[in-house]
C-alpha cells in the first residue's frame, strides 16, 4: 500500500538492485535522474520508474503529495526532479498543490506531468493554461521520447526563472497578440497546405513512381520526430535513401558535417552520403522529399514555418543550456536557418542552433512570412548534404 515514506531506495550492496516492498528488483535500464514523486495507486507503474530514477516517493493522493512536499522544501536537495500524477483530477486539490509549488522558488521548478488518460482534451487545455501543469502525457509508455520530454520540461522549468525567457520577444507578446498570431499561422497552415496537396498530386504521383523504379523498398519514408513541447509524431518524407540506411548511420558518423572534435554532436547531416539514390539526391537538392510533410502541417504535427522537427536521438542531446528554447516554436518545413544557411557545408551546430533559439523568441506570423517569401531561393541547394 502505497505511503508518504521513501519505499525506493537504491540497495548499497547490490548496485543494479533496487529494493521495492522489502524485494530487490533488478534495474533493467541505466539511472538517467535522481528522484520523483508518484501520485497514484499502480505499484507497477511505480517499479517501472525505477527503472530510470535513483529514488522515489510513492503517495496515493493529492493530500499526503502537499504533506510530503511541505517537508522536503526545508531541504532542497532532495526535492523530485519531476512530480507524476496518475490519479482522477480533484480541481481544489490540484489547486492547492500548484500552490504549493508556486510558494517556493525552488519548488516551482519541479515539471508537473498529469496521466492524459484521466483527462478529456479540454481539461487538459485549461489545466496548462492556468500553468497548474506542464505536460499531460501517457505516463505508462516510457521510452526514448518520453525521457527526452522529461529532461525539456525539466530544463525548462530552469529556464523560466531566467531573463532569457522573460526577456524574449515572443514569450513577452500580450496574450491577445499571441493568440492572433497563433490564430494566423494556423489558419495560414490549413489552407496554404490544403491548396498545395490538391494542386501537387500530379508531382506526387510522378515522384513516387521515380522512387519505385530507381530502388526497392518503400515509396515514403518515416520516423518519429520532436516538435514544440518535444511532442512526438510520425514524420512523412519521400525516400531518398536505400533500405536499411539508419543502421549505417554509425559508420558515417566520422563524415559529420556538424562533427566538432568533441564526439557529441546535436545533428547528423552526411556531405555527399553514400546512402542516397539517385532519384533521392535530385529530390533533396530540390527539397522535393518534403513534399509529404504538408500532411503533417493539415493535420497539425507541423506548421508550414518553423524550427525542423528532429529525430529522437537528435532531440535528446538538446534538453541542456539554452538550446532547449528551440523547442518553444512549432516545427516547420521551413525556417530560419533554412533561408539563413542552408546547403551551406561550413555551418556549424552551434550555428543551427542559434538560429532555432532565435526564431523561438522572435516568430510571429509577419516573420513567418518573410521566411516563406525566401523559402524558394533557398529550395534549391549545391551542395549534397
Amino acid at each position: 500500500m502505497p505511503t508518504n515514506s521513501l519505499p525506493l531506495i537504491i540497495a548499497n550492496d547490490h548496485p543494479n538492485m533496487l529494493a521495492v516492498d522489502d524485494r530487490l528488483v533488478e534495474i533493467q535500464q541505466p539511472q538517467l535522474f535522481g528522484s520523483f514523486l508518484y501520485i497514484g495507486d499502480k505499484n507497477a507503474t511505480v517499479r517501472y520508474f525505477a527503472n530510470y530514477f535513483k529514488t522515489g516517493i510513492h503517495v496515493s493522493g493529492f493530500d499526503e503529495a502537499i504533506n510530503k512536499i511541505f517537508k522536503l522544501s526545508a531541504d532542497p536537495l532532495h526535492l523530485p526532479e519531476v512530480i507524476l500524477i496518475d490519479t482522477p483530477l480533484i480541481k481544489s486539490k490540484m489547486g492547492a498543490l500548484s500552490f504549493v509549488l508556486k510558494s517556493n522558488k525552488a519548488l516551482s521548478k519541479i515539471p508537473v506531468i498529469y496521466n492524459e488518460r484521466h483527462l478529456d482534451v479540454g481539461i487538459i487545455y485549461e489545466l496548462i493554461s492556468q500553468d497548474l501543469i506542464d505536460e499531460a502525457t501517457n505516463i505508462n509508455t516510457w521510452d526514448r521520447s518520453f525521457l527526452g520530454k522529461l529532461k525539456y520540461l525539466s530544463m525548462l522549468k530552469q529556464h523560466q526563472h531566467k531573463s532569457i525567457l522573460r526577456t524574449s520577444a515572443f514569450h513577452t507578446q500580450k496574450g491577445w497578440r499571441k493568440m492572433f498570431n497563433a490564430f494566423c499561422k494556423r489558419t495560414f497552415d490549413i489552407i496554404i497546405s490544403s491548396l498545395l496537396i490538391i494542386a501537387l498530386i500530379p508531382v506526387f504521383a510522378a515522384i513516387a513512381l521515380a522512387v519505385k523504379i530507381d530502388s526497392r523498398g518503400p515509396i515514403f519514408y518515416n520516423s518519429l520526430r520532436a516538435g514544440r513541447g518535444f511532442k512526438v509524431f510520425k514524420f512523412f518524407k519521400f525516400r531518398t535513401m536505400e533500405v536499411g540506411a539508419d543502421k549505417k548511420t554509425e559508420q558515417l558518423a566520422h563524415l559529420n558535417q556538424y562533427k566538432d572534435g568533441s564526439g557529441q554532436c546535436s545533428f547528423l547531416k552526411i556531405c555527399n552520403d553514400p546512402r542516397v539514390t539517385k532519384v533521392g539526391q535530385f529530390l533533396r537538392n530540390t527539397s522535393l522529399d518534403e513534399l509529404p510533410q504538408l500532411f503533417n502541417v493539415l493535420i497539425g504535427d507541423m506548421s508550414l514555418v518553423g524550427n525542423r522537427p528532429l529525430p529522437i536521438y537528435e532531440a535528446s542531446t538538446l534538453t541542456h543550456d539554452e538550446a532547449v528554447e528551440r523547442f518553444m516554436a512549432p516545427a516547420g518545413i521551413t525556417g530560419l536557418w533554412q533561408v539563413e544557411k542552408r546547403s551551406k557545408e561550413e555551418m556549424s551546430a552551434n550555428e543551427r542552433i542559434s538560429l532555432d533559439i532565435e526564431y523561438a523568441r522572435k516568430h510571429n506570423f509577419l516573420m513567418d512570412m518573410f521566411i516563406l517569401a525566401k523559402t524558394p531561393m533557398a529550395m534549391f541547394q549545391k551542395a549534397n548534404v
